[in-house]
């Protein structure tokens, strides 16, 4: 079997769906203070807009998890990732937490930079390189940065960009149960079956080692396989028109559940030959 889904080795990626508890049990950031063990973090703001008061925020959710070193990366186009002065944000850096906004400026403005090669070297060293929201969606080669939530795929109703590509073989949404993005991860795996969709709810992350997560989190965690997909519209349709698909497996996982990305299929369950074995009962 291909080794579908398999990261580069070095340390673990959180990726998250958005909207993760800040002032309570705070599981998933906990879970990234773990990680860092008492290490320095780099916060990168670049996807929004406005990056006012999110450091603030983080800083003091991290400060009683033992998190007190922490520092705020922030570029305004490409040209800042040259500087001296925001290269040095990573020096010591145990990991890097990438916040909210906009996916497409986080790959258009530090991708294929210095900024990225710092990024880089931290994870490969080891170091943990977490994301929330458009920070978790960039984490995938191919990028969904934008198509409709709350309804069916039309196909022509998605646009796609490249990701940094910290994980190989899939397409990560975030927001997903809370914003109905169904349709569209669905969109996203027929255009590209070889590539597993990810659909990530708010307050819900997985933790990345290797080829295998596991979810942590108040929600679930959707994977979309088109692997064995027998029928698709998607080449032919028209633009507005809804998109049909056949035999598309999913799963859904929720705190405590692990999926192995190589095989993939959840790390603790028998071989896919069984789930076909109990189709053709029921279907006989």
């Amino acid at each position: 079997m291909a080794d579908h889904g398999s990261k580069r080795s070095g340390g673990p990626l959180i990726i998250i769906g958005g909207g993760e508890d800040r002032e309570g049990e705070r599981v998933i950031l906990r879970e990234v203070a773990r990680h860092l063990n008492g290490g320095k973090l780099v916060l990168a703001t670049v996807a929004s807009h406005q990056p006012e008061g999110y450091f603030e925020t983080y800083q003091k959710a991290f400060a009683d998890l033992g998190i007190e070193d922490l520092v705020e990366l922030y570029v305004n186009d490409r040209a800042e990732t040259l500087d001296p002065e925001k290269l040095r944000l990573f020096d010591g850096a145990a990991g890097v937490f990438f916040s909210g906004g906009d996916q497409l400026r986080i790959s258009s403005q530090i991708g294929d930079t210095p900024v990225e090669q710092r990024v880089r070297e931290i994870h490969e060293r080891g170091g943990v390189i977490a994301g929330t929201s458009a920070g978790a969606s960039m984490m995938s080669e191919t990028m969904l940065v934008k198509g409709t939530s709350g309804e069916s795929y039309k196909i022509g109703d998605l646009h796609m960009a490249p990701g940094l590509g910290l994980v190989r073989d899939v397409i990560i949404d975030q927001h997903f149960a809370e914003r109905g993005r169904f349709g569209r991860l669905f969109g996203a795996v027929a255009h590209n079956p070889r590539e597993l969709g990810i659909g990530i709810d708010e307050d819900t992350a997985l933790v990345l080692q290797d080829s295998r997560f596991e979810v942590i989190g108040n929600g679930c965690v959707y994977v979309a396989d088109g692997a064995g997909v027998t029928h698709s519209n998607i080449a032919e349709a028209r633009p507005e028109r809804a998109l049909s698909m056949y035999d598309i497996r999913l799963h859904v996982l929720s705190a405590g559940d692990s999926f192995d990305l190589a095989k993939r299929r959840p790390a603790v369950v028998l071989d896919v030959t069984v789930s076909h074995a109990i189709e053709a009962h029921a279907a006989g």
